[in-house]
């Protein structure tokens, strides 16, 4: 089965997520990028109120959009999410010739990073088969650009699916994100990942991803990735 990510930018959206059925709570800033960071002291603000109300539901937070050779400031980021007390901490990597050494040295460090690879132009095989390799406990396979193109725009069905079997093999769970929408939920329930994450799909249609999260929008999700009924999609 495949669990519902709930990216939020605030407590009252983290408990809104939470109540309406998402399994796992994404701390991000729609505002500030793809990755965008919320604030650390907010960070831990939300992960304190959440844990008091819902204290086994895995909370995650990225770092901020930086470039593969960032490696000093990655670092800082990195320990200082982890520092206020989520239960991974969400790293994008970008293809190209600084990518697997980005991996290696993600790899070293003292927190559970999540390597978010981005697919906008493809999917990049040998980087997912090394994050598997390096031991990670996810991947995920996410866009870049929010301009509009979804994750099955940029990739290739069937490559992804290789990509997902492989890491499930050797024991690394798998998300898939990228401005999935209704369309994509037969793709999403035919490669089966282990989560599927979502920020504007949650959100009124009307402002997209730095909008609102809605509560029904979320409920549906859950629902409709454990094969529920729904209701009118919102």
């Amino acid at each position: 089965m495949t669990a519902l990510l709930a990216s939020v930018r605030s407590a009252d959206e983290a408990f809104d997520a939470a109540s309406a059925g998402a399994e796992l709570i994404d701390l991000k800033e729609p505002h500030a990028g793809a990755l965008g960071g919320v604030a650390l002291q907010d960070i831990a603000n939300i992960v304190r109120a959440l844990r008091a109300q819902y204290a086994v539901r895995p909370i995650s937070a990225t770092i901020g959009d930086l470039p593969n050779d960032a490696l000093d400031e990655m670092t800082h980021r990195v320990l200082d999410v982890a520092a206020t007390g989520v239960d991974y901490v969400k790293v994008g990597v970008a293809p190209g010739p600084r990518a697997a050494d980005c991996l290696r040295h993600l790899a070293g460090l003292p927190a559970a990073v999540v390597p978010v690879l981005l697919s906008d132009e493809g999917v990049d095989c040998e980087l997912a088969a090394l994050a598997a390799q390096l031991g990670f406990v996810g991947m995920v396979f996410d866009t870049a650009n929010k301009n509009g193109r979804t994750l099955f725009d940029c990739v290739d069905v069937a490559t992804l699916g290789r990509c997902i079997a492989e890491a499930r093999s050797s024991g690394t769970m798998t998300a898939l994100a990228g401005s999935l929408g209704w369309s994509d939920l037969d793709k999403i329930r035919a490669l089966a990942p282990d989560i599927a994450g979502f920020r504007g799909a949650l959100c009124d249609e009307r402002e997209g991803r730095t909008g609102r999260l809605d509560p029904s929008r979320v409920r549906n999700w859950a629902r409709a990735l454990h094969g529920q009924p729904i209701a009118a999609h919102a």
